[in-house]
Parts: C-alpha cells; structure tokens; sequence
C-alpha cells in the first residue's frame, strides 16, 4: 500500500484543491497542541470588521467557538454572554473581554436588550435550543445552533420556518461535514471515483467510557428530560450520510436497547458511589475514582479552581455530590448502549448505521461500496481500491476536534454571515432538518419496531 500526501491524493484522486478543505492557518492550534486547518476557499474575503457575536451558554462548545474567536479577532468578536454558573460567566466574560452591561445569567435577558450583535452562539442544552433561537431570529440576529436543533420535530421545523420568514442565517453545528476525511469522502462519491454508489456501512464507536461519562451519569443520561441518544450523539452520523450519499431518505428501521448499564448488571459488593467504599472499585472499567480523581481525565466538566493544589480536594467533593461519582449500574439512566438502523435511498442506494457503546476505541469508522471500486476509512485516513487494476492508495489527514471541523463551521458561518451570503454554508438549517427526521423516525421505528418513511 502506498502513502502519499495531500497533494498527491489531490493529483491522483482527480480532486480540485478549491473543493478541499486544506490549511491556511498553522498557527492556531487546539489544546492538544495539533493544528487547527481552517479552509481555502475562494469565495472567502476578507472583512472590514469582524462577526460580533453573544454566547448563550459557556459551557463546553460555547468555549470550543469561543477559542475561535480569541485565535482570529478580526473574524469573530464575542461581546455578550449569558450563562447561569457564575463561575463560567465570569471565566469567559473575562476572557473575552465583555462589558459588564453584556453579562447575563439565563437567555431571556440577553433579549431584553434590543439588539447590540451580530449574531448569537447557542450553546445551551438541548431543550433549550428552541427559546433562545426563536427570539433570536425575531430579534433579527443570525444564529449558529448547535445540534441538535431541538428535540421536537415541530420545533425544528417552526426555526425553520421563521429563518425562511425573517431571511436570517442559520448554521446548525453539524460539524462532521467540515472535516477533511468526509469533504474528501464525499467528493469521491460524488465524483463517482468509485463508480455508482451502492450502499455504505458507517459506525460511530462512543468507547465505553465516553457512553458512561455523557449517557449514563452525564447531561444526556435521561432521554426525556434532555434527547434521544440518536439526536443528541448520532444526528451527526446520520447528516454525514445524507451528505455524502446526496439523495433523499425514504424509510428507515430501528433496533437498539439499554442492555448492560442496569441495576440488574451490578457487581457484589457495589455501591451507590465509587466514593462508597465499593468492594469492586479497583477492578472496574468505569471507576470514577479511576478515571475522574486519579487519572484526571474528562475533568473538563467540572469548574476546576484555579489553584492546582485545591483541584483534587475539589474533584473529589464533585465525585461525592454529583452524577459523576454515582455506580453506572445505579444511574436513572435510559439511553440505548448500542443502536442500529437500516436506511433506504432514492436509486435504491442503502446505508448502515450503527452506534455502539463498547469499544476501546472511539473515531468513525465507514465503508462504502461502489460499482468500480470501494473505499474503507477510520476517519484519520481511508484506503480507496480499484476493482479492475487492484490498485490501492491510502490518504492521510492530521486533524484536530471532530475530525478537524469545529473551527472550520466557525470560519464557514462568520463568512456567510459578513457576506449575507447563506449559499457559502455548508450546513444550514435547510440541509440539517432532514437528518433530523431520519432520527426521529428512527426512534420512532426502535420504539415499535416498524419501518418508517421519511416525511419531509
């Protein structure tokens, strides 16, 4: 098998280097230390002024565009944010930089304001999507919103119709379709460099600590209260597919059960808490002493004191007092642990989906299957084979967070946003209700086990 660079797969694949999504900016780089790639494009321009922008919510994403914004100043300006953990508010306000007139504890008082931005950021949770969006756009901002839109098919489909009303820009935060494995990917398809497109199998591995820590003591561990593990973690998979395949769904079936994160599952000598004095602690793969206290990993959902000294102390009180600490086998948890689902294209074209909980691993892994040739990817890099001459050729992509598409949506949005120009987004609110309702027909169909049609 042979390696060979970007430029070279460009040569070699017939791809045109105004398509792709190479770098342009080496010297932003995420928390790892690798490079942030932001995207060549012609239609891009330089602007006079930057984007300004109001956060509502400072958690986690809202810091991920966030730091785009502090690496490109003259592109994003964060000047508002509404966050109710004071911690947060004030850890980002200031390091935005933002008055204190601009600081506001829950949504509905950035809105109280007439309008003083650009466009609002809407990190919030999930079923706070709806409310800030709306008044957003009646407001007249431009949105970017991150997935999923909502957890209702009929809120998705009243921002839609009121972003087509108010002629507002919208970009839902399907970050998966900016990342250079799936543009390149996707121009392979399209271009029918593997012939006609017959069908593809995609899985998206969560790696079992990732499930237990987002899915099972997490945010999303309640699907009522929050959204179906298929919308909240996978609409990114099923919008990939759509993308890719460049046809419109028909009908969708579902499988997919909690099996194992069950009261029925836990060990002898388990206890409420790892911090119980549990007699099988040591030995289990979901420790939280193990991995939140000792190891210090995933510790990015606690507000960490500045002092370094107090940071165990303080973990490990957030281990006594929150979900974090609980036994994953004694949760109120009700998210499916593994999820399957079977999809049916126009032209006949099918698609696999599955989401599974119990890996080792995390990073999607696709194969698709064409008339001529077929491509097998893990989302670091895919090997394209010829059927006729045999031939194989592997391409290769260094990337950072989500397979490198975080900040290039951020890069995406401020330039369809300065230019007034929704026809630069690659992922708008238009392209993004689709996968929305293969997901809720997905549900819909695990829940009665029928095939659904898609409606649209």
């Amino acid at each position: 098998m042979s390696k060979f660079s970007r430029r070279d797969a460009l040569r070699l694949l017939g791809l045109s280097a105004a398509a792709t999504a190479l770098p342009t900016a080496l010297e932003a780089r995420n928390e790892l230390g690798q490079p942030i790639l932001l995207p060549e494009n012609n239609l891009y321009k330089k602007l006079d002024k930057p984007v300004t922008a109001i956060v509502c919510g400072a958690g986690n994403r809202g810091n991920v565009y966030g730091g785009y914004s502090l690496a490109y100043p003259d592109k994003l300006d964060i000047v508002g944010v509404a966050e109710p953990i004071a911690i947060r508010n004030e850890r980002y306000a200031t390091k935005h930089a933002i008055k204190a007139e601009n600081r506001f504890v829950t949504w509905e008082d950035v809105f109280k304001r007439p309008k003083f931005a650009d466009a609002i950021i809407i990190t919030t949770p999930d079923n706070l999507h709806y409310g800030p969006c709306m008044k957003a756009l009646e407001m007249g901002y431009d949105v970017l919103l991150e997935k999923p839109i909502s957890p209702s098919e009929k809120e998705c489909r009243d921002i839609l119709a009121l972003a087509k009303k108010n002629d507002r820009i919208v970009a839902v935060c399907h970050v998966l379709r900016y990342a250079p494995y799936f543009v390149k990917l996707r121009e392979l398809i399209q271009s029918k460099a593997i012939g006609e497109l017959v069908s593809i199998q995609h899985m998206e591995p969560i790696e079992h600590f990732h499930m237990s820590h987002s899915y099972v003591r997490g945010n999303w561990h309640d699907s009522k209260k929050t959204t179906p593990i298929i919308l909240a973690k996978s609409c990114h998979d099923l919008d990939i597919l759509r993308w890719m395949i460049g046809k419109p769904s028909k009908s969708i079936h579902a499988f997919g059960e909690l099996s194992w994160f069950t009261k029925k599952n836990a060990p002898a000598g388990s206890t409420e808490r790892c911090t119980d004095g549990c007699a099988v602690e040591s030995e289990c793969p979901y420790s939280a002493l193990e991995v939140y206290y000792r190891k210090r990993a995933w510790n990015y959902v606690f507000d960490l004191p500045e002092d370094k000294e107090k940071q165990s102390a303080y973990v490990l009180e957030q281990l006594k007092t929150t979900n974090y600490g609980r036994c994953v086998y004694r949760m109120d948890n009700d998210q499916p642990d593994h999820y399957v689902t079977n999809i049916l294209f126009d032209d006949n074209v099918t698609a696999s989906f599955s989401m599974e909980a119990f890996t080792s691993y995390g990073g999607r892994r696709t194969r698709v299957m064409g008339s001529h040739g077929d491509i097998v990817g893990d989302m670091n890099s895919f090997t394209i084979t010829n059927f006729k001459s045999g031939k194989k050729e592997e391409w290769k992509e260094t990337t950072d967070g989500h397979g490198g598409g975080d900040w290039r949506l951020a890069e995406n949005w401020v330039q369809a946003v300065a230019q007034r120009n929704p026809r630069l987004l690659t992922s708008t609110i238009d392209q993004s209700i689709e996968s929305h309702v293969m997901g809720f027909m997905a549900e819909e169909s695990r829940k009665t086990k029928k095939v659904m049609d898609i409606r649209m």
